[in-house]
């Protein structure tokens, strides 16, 4: 298998600051978990977006076509869809499914964060990017 592109720290950074988008987006629903408004649970979709939700939806943005596919791609691993084996195919799926806005369709899986993690812990075969910054 290929490594990933993907800069470790890069990775790191992303994981962490999509994590904390995620529980402030948690934060605005209420116990039963039905949103308070029709942003809560998308609020960094629409026109009420904060900082935090623009710094990431440019941070992966901002990537080349190919790495953002794998970002799709460690999505799919992390979260069970495909084995690690299956690298190259998830990277190629991908590349060819892609339309729109890949910030939007990865942020609009609320678990985002913890599946890029564990897809990195199974194709690394435990990874502790999360802490050391490193694969």
């Amino acid at each position: 298998m290929d490594a990933l592109t993907l800069n470790p720290r890069f990775l790191q950074e992303l994981i962490l600051k999509t994590r904390a988008l995620m529980a402030q987006t948690s934060e605005l629903t209420t116990e039963d978990s039905e949103p308070k408004d029709d942003i809560a649970s998308h609020r960094f979709l629409g026109e009420e977006r904060d900082l935090s939700a623009d710094e990431v939806v440019t941070l992966i943005e901002d990537l080349e076509p190919d790495q953002r596919a794998e970002l799709v791609a460690l999505m799919w691993i992390g979260r069970g869809d495909m084995e690690p084996e299956e690298w190259q195919e998830a990277v190629r799926l991908a590349q060819q499914r892609s339309v729109g806005s890949t910030a939007e369709y990865l942020l609009s899986h609320p678990h985002i964060a913890e599946h890029w993690d564990e897809g990195l812990d199974k194709i690394y075969d435990g990874s502790d990017l999360v802490e050391t910054g490193s694969y």
